[in-house]
């Protein structure tokens, strides 16, 4: 097997996250965006001892397992969904699995608790970031969600399934706004254009809108018919508020060095199992408000009896978790190193009359180093890389008896169960959450109790 050659076979399986496994002649190779069941033809890309990886070339054979046509008709070429072929019972098995065989390498002796599906298969999304592109090189200007497998091309998804109509119905506006006027995007080569991102958030239990146009500083072009135009569109949902970001920083990412409201707020809010949450721009908030319901309703059991005790919420965004244990906690400290994030959950936290709640901003590292509370249980939502190992050796030096943790990528899960366990800490329960239907990803939430004092 040499590198270039073209073989044909039957995937018979998918390891997390939609990595397609072929065996040929007692070799292993990876494909990429292949399903389970599909018989594929690919290319060799990589070739190390005993494994390969291979490029997807074409499916000769669909699977037993794509038993309906795909609702939107971006799919296939759009990077952001991969099982809208599969029915939502097969997703939700296919997921369980992948879930359970990275903790069965990593945990013995453990209830997996199999997966909760989400409210909603379609349309959960209360948030996308939205790129400015093309979609072949030199091509009309696009907007939308990357091709897949492309760093470059951009699909425009004016017919997106997983976010309500509303999401479309702004993206056309948007797109065709800066069409008809010939501006150009932001080249990731040259560092040269002006349009990057357009970031739209909506409430499921408010309906409430924020809009964000993010650019670089290279022109100057003025919004405002652009802003009348969205306020003049009938929808769903509430516009409340319109903004315009600068971002001149040469990694491809939504971030801001300057904000101006164009009109109303930067901000929305949310609910959430009985609590209102006030959300901004750049804030993180769990992107399937329904799914977050079912997500933190598992968290909290794991949590359990909470009565007199203190707890951390590290990592805790705009204090999500915290707001909802507080009510039966003697005090809940979260720490989140994204200061916008903390000022929200702070704000959250009056309005939502609690005041045993107290956030502090800050990397989890450095932090609780400073913190002179010591916790009765920890509740963990790392972002997808996981904890630090520093950070890690110190949560667990607390040696608290109980440690919930909640993971966006089981893979990053699985590396830190393994330090976990060799400190201390047994694996109890496990739960995975589907809250992103249609694509690859999955949340898992994890009860582990320590066993050595």
């Amino acid at each position: 097997m040499k590198k270039g050659e073209i073989y044909e076979g039957v995937v018979e399986r998918i390891d997390f996250p939609n990595k397609g496994i072929v065996t040929i002649d007692d070799t292993k190779i990876t494909i990429k965006n292949a399903l389970v069941g599909q018989t594929v033809r690919f290319s060799i890309s990589k070739k190390r001892q005993g494994r390969a990886e291979g490029r997807l070339l074409e499916v000769v054979k669909p699977s037993s397992c794509e038993t309906r046509e795909a609702l939107c008709p971006h799919f296939g070429p759009c990077g952001g969904c991969t099982y809208q072929t599969f029915s939502y019972e097969e997703q939700l098995k296919l997921k369980a699995s992948q879930v359970k065989k990275l903790i069965d390498e990593v945990c013995e002796d453990y209830t997996f608790e199999g997966i909760l599906g989400s409210p909603v298969e379609w349309g959960y999304r209360n948030k996308m970031e939205f790129s400015f592109g093309d979609e072949v090189k030199d091509g009309p200007l696009a907007l939308g969600l990357h091709k897949k497998g492309s760093f470059h091309d951009i699909v425009t998804a004016s017919h997106c399934k997983i976010v309500d109509p509303d999401y479309n119905l702004i993206l056309t506006t948007v797109l065709t706004y800066f069409a008809e006027q010939g501006i150009s995007f932001y080249k990731k080569n040259s560092h040269e254009g002006y349009l990057r991102h357009l970031l739209v958030r909506r409430a499921v239990k408010t309906g409430e809108m924020i809009i964000n146009l993010v650019t670089s500083s290279q022109q100057q072009v003025s919004l405002e018919k652009l802003k009348d135009q969205l306020l003049e569109l009938s929808l769903n949902g509430k516009i409340v508020g319109i903004s315009h970001t600068i971002n001149d920083s040469l990694a491809d990412v939504v971030q801001s060095d300057s904000m101006e409201v164009l009109y109303g707020q930067d901000f929305f809010y949310e609910e959430l199992l009985g609590l209102k949450f006030k959300i901004s721009t750049f804030s993180f908030f769990q992107t399937n408000s329904l799914g977050a319901e079912v997500l933190y309703s598992k968290a909290r059991e794991y949590v359990g009896d909470t009565k007199d005790k203190l707890i951390f919420d590290l990592y805790s965004g705009t204090g999500t978790i915290a707001q909802l244990l507080a009510p039966v906690a003697k005090k809940v400290v979260g720490v989140e190193i994204v200061e916008e994030a903390v000022v929200a959950a702070r704000e959250n936290a009056k309005l939502n009359n609690l005041e045993n709640c107290e956030f502090i901003a800050g990397d989890v590292l450095k932090v609780i180093d400073s913190i002179e509370d010591k916790p009765d249980l920890i509740v963990l939502d790392p972002p997808r890389d996981g904890i630090h190992p520093k950070a890690l050796t110190k949560i667990i030096n607390y040696g608290v008896d109980r440690l919930v943790y909640i993971s966006c990528k089981p893979t990053s899960l699985a590396r830190d169960l393994v330090i976990l366990q060799e400190n201390g800490y047994k694996v109890e329960k496990v739960c995975a959450v589907d809250m992103f239907p249609q694509t690859v990803h999955v949340e898992s939430v994890v009860l582990m109790s320590r066993i050595e004092k």
